[in-house]
This record gives C-alpha cells, sequence and structure tokens, in this order.
C-alpha cells in the first residue's frame, strides 16, 4: 500500500505565491539562483539557497548560510505572509508546459514506508548534498520543497482529480519560463475516497528528489534521538507530490566532452566507427538506441550496439551504453560523477544548445541523447537498480515555497 496523510501546509497567500514561489534549489547555481531572486525580497531562493544574500565567496555550507536562511524564511512568514492552514489538507498540484499537462497528489508520504522501499528509489545520494538539506530542515523545522513522485495509473485519484480541479484554484500562475502553475486544495469529504486509493497502489517511486527524501529521513532520525519524542512525528512524513507515471514527461539529459583524449579528428572518427555504425543525421536522435552527435560542425546518427546479453535494465538504457561503447573505450572518460572532461545538458536546451557549445570551443563533441522512457525507470527501480548519473531530466518542475510542511 501507499500511504498518504493530509497536512496543516504552510503557505504563501494566492496573491504572493507568484512572487514566493522559486525554482528547485538545485537546479541553479548560486549565481544563478542570485540573478533569478534580484529584486524580488519574497523569492523562496532566499531561503532555499540563502549564499545568494552573503559574500561570493561564502562556502555554501557555512553556519551563515543556515542563519541566514532561517532569518529569511522567519521574515518570509511575517511580511509575505506564509500562513498555516487551520486544517490538515491534501492538494492537487497542476503544471502545465506547453501542450503537456500533469496533475499530482501533494501530501505527506510515509518516511517507514520510503526506509521499507514500498517508496522505491533509483539514485544514489552523495553525503555532503545530503548534509547539507538535513542541516536546512531541523534549522527551519520544515520541508520547504516536495518530492517528486509516481505511481502507476489509478482511475480512482483521476477521476477525484478531474472533479477536484474544475472548482477554484488556490494557486494559479504563469512563471516567468512559461510553465503555469496551478494547486487546488482538496475539500474534506475527498481526502478519505483518496488515501483509500492510494491503500490500493503497491509502490511509489521517487522520479526525482533522492536528496530531499535521504535528508528528511535523517532529519526524522535527529529529532528523535536523545529526546522523549512522541509516538507520532511530524517528520515520520516527508512533503511530495505523486504523479500518475501516464502523464510524467521525462526528457533527455545529453552529452557534452571537452577535449577528444588526444585524438585528432580523424583518428577519433575512426575509433568512433570501429564501435558503432556512424552516419549523416540530424540533430534528433530516431529513437531508443540511437544517438545524435554533433562534431566539426556537422550532426551524424550513432547506432548504438545491443546490450549485451543478460545486461540488466540500467545496463541497457542509452546512456549506459554510450558510455561502455563510446565514451570509456574512446574519449576516455571515467566516473561521469567526477569526470571533469564531461559536462551534461538536460531538459528543454535541445540540439541548439549542444552545437554552440561545440562551435564556441567550449566542448570538441557533443552527443544528443533519446528520452529515457518511464516504463525504464520503474522497471529499474523494481528491480532495485541504480541509473546511470545524469539519465533522466523530469520537466515541468514543481515549485519550491508553495507549501512547506513544518516538522
Amino acid at each position: 500500500m501507499a500511504a498518504v496523510f493530509p497536512f496543516r501546509a504552510l503557505r504563501p497567500t494566492p496573491e504572493r505565491a507568484a512572487a514566493v514561489a522559486a525554482v528547485p534549489y538545485d537546479v541553479v547555481s548560486t549565481v544563478e539562483a542570485r540573478d533569478l531572486a534580484a529584486g524580488n525580497p519574497l523569492s523562496f531562493l532566499r531561503v532555499s539557497r540563502a549564499e545568494i544574500q552573503l559574500p561570493a565567496d561564502t562556502n555554501p555550507y557555512s553556519d551563515a548560510v543556515y542563519e541566514t536562511a532561517l532569518r529569511n524564511f522567519e521574515w518570509l512568514r511575517r511580511e509575505a505572509p506564509l500562513v498555516i492552514e487551520d486544517d490538515a489538507s491534501l492538494y492537487f498540484y497542476r503544471l502545465r508546459m506547453g501542450t503537456h499537462e500533469q496533475t499530482g497528489l501533494a501530501a505527506c508520504y510515509s518516511m517507514d514506508e520510503y526506509e521499507r522501499d514500498v517508496i522505491k528509489k533509483h539514485e544514489r545520494t552523495r553525503k555532503d548534498k545530503e548534509d547539507d538539506r538535513t542541516r536546512h530542515m531541523i534549522e527551519l523545522r520544515a520541508q520547504t520543497g516536495p518530492v517528486f513522485l509516481t505511481h502507476q495509473p489509478s482511475g480512482t485519484v483521476d477521476a477525484v482529480a478531474a472533479r477536484v480541479t474544475r472548482g477554484a484554484p488556490l494557486f494559479d500562475f504563469t512563471a516567468v519560463d512559461g510553465v503555469r502553475h496551478s494547486l487546488w486544495r482538496v475539500p474534506p469529504g475527498d481526502v478519505r475516497p483518496l488515501v483509500d486509493a492510494f491503500a490500493g497502489i503497491p509502490f511509489l517511486y521517487i522520479a526525482d528528489g533522492h536528496h530531499r527524501a535521504a535528508s528528511a529521513q535523517r532529519a526524522r532520525q535527529q529529532l528523535r534521538e536523545g529526546t522523549a519524542a512522541p509516538a507520532r512525528l511530524e517528520a515520520d512524513g516527508f512533503l511530495g507530490v505523486a504523479f500518475p507515471s501516464d502523464q510524467v514527461q521525462i526528457l533527455p539529459y545529453h552529452r557534452v566532452v571537452k577535449d577528444l583524449a588526444g585524438h585528432t579528428a580523424g583518428s577519433f572518427v575512426d575509433a568512433l566507427r570501429a564501435r558503432v555504425a556512424v552516419r549523416p543525421g540530424g540533430d534528433a536522435p530516431a529513437g531508443p538506441g540511437h544517438v545524435s552527435m554533433y562534431f566539426d560542425g556537422q550532426w551524424s546518427a550513432l547506432t548504438l550496439a545491443p546490450a549485451s546479453r543478460g545486461a540488466s535494465p540500467a545496463e541497457a538504457l542509452d546512456v549506459a551504453r554510450l558510455h561502455d561503447q563510446v565514451l570509456a573505450p574512446v574519449l576516455r572518460i571515467g566516473d561521469v560523477r567526477v569526470d571533469k572532461r564531461i559536462d551534461f545538458v538536460g531538459g528543454s536546451r535541445g540540439p541548439g544548445a549542444l552545437a554552440r557549445l561545440v562551435d564556441e570551443g567550449q566542448a570538441a563533441v557533443a552527443f544528443a541523447m533519446h528520452p529515457v522512457g518511464v516504463g525504464d525507470l520503474l522497471a529499474i527501480a523494481d528491480a532495485g537498480e541504480i541509473m546511470p548519473p545524469k539519465s533522466t531530466w523530469f520537466e515541468p518542475k514543481l515549485r519550491d515555497g508553495l507549501l512547506s510542511h513544518i516538522i
């Protein structure tokens, strides 16, 4: 079963929602966050990335950053203002980007189920990033950004969502990137049907937000340690939005490599042709198993060799096969988590961005990938495997600051 819990959300007033809402803390650099928050004192980036208000050389993990985050959070609660609901509620959160639309249930999800793998993962987390968000939660005593979850479709959930979203939304605004964010509070009479419907869903899957979830687990442990903690803590649930898997959109995560690992242009192409099929092509891969490569001013189509017999679902992904067949043996790329010679371009930044990086000399070669399917992600999580790094880019993204969970 998948347990969902209503919660008393801390949220902006409707007229302030657009100003408060901010991109997730982990999709922008400090410089980008500072630019996005410029001129907007209500931006939640001043809480989630508080280093933007400190000197440029400030360590983002220093005490001053967390102290500033807490001070800004308290200021925002007073001045925005942020209000806390009188009663625990559930919410439907709709994202609309162009013609794509997806509607998920915002709620608290069970930390016990996270620990038992009823809520499945597909990504490793880094301790330094966990340390950061854990301390952020403890200092603020709040989870301020939701985990992006997905689940197998449920006709009951869809029916309730359709009924609730016919009403007037609590928030409805279009962000500067063109994504429309709409949020409805679920009426009390529809809460129990949703709780019961999720109880019939066997598993939830983390799509995006593994570090948030892992940090929420560690924050709960810290709040329980050394205290006479009550039988149930607010931290026993973590803030998430769960979308049906047939509504989730995954965009490709492209690869750019800074040099040819000592190859000349000719020897690189020769080494490439010895491993994969290469022919003239366009800037978009034809489908799974195909990669578009930009090199020496033109696009080529690569056809990857099939995965080896007995390969796991993760090893069969295009990003894994490209690494095994091209990046590692030809371009000498090692662990992509730490290798400084490779970079990644995700989301709506498409082939044009890749070509510019190469044409401007910031990269030697670029590879445009076909997106991973949602079914692939679920299969890998079901198998208990870990996806290769930088495999998926979920778009559109949820905004921080619209709903916070006080723990």
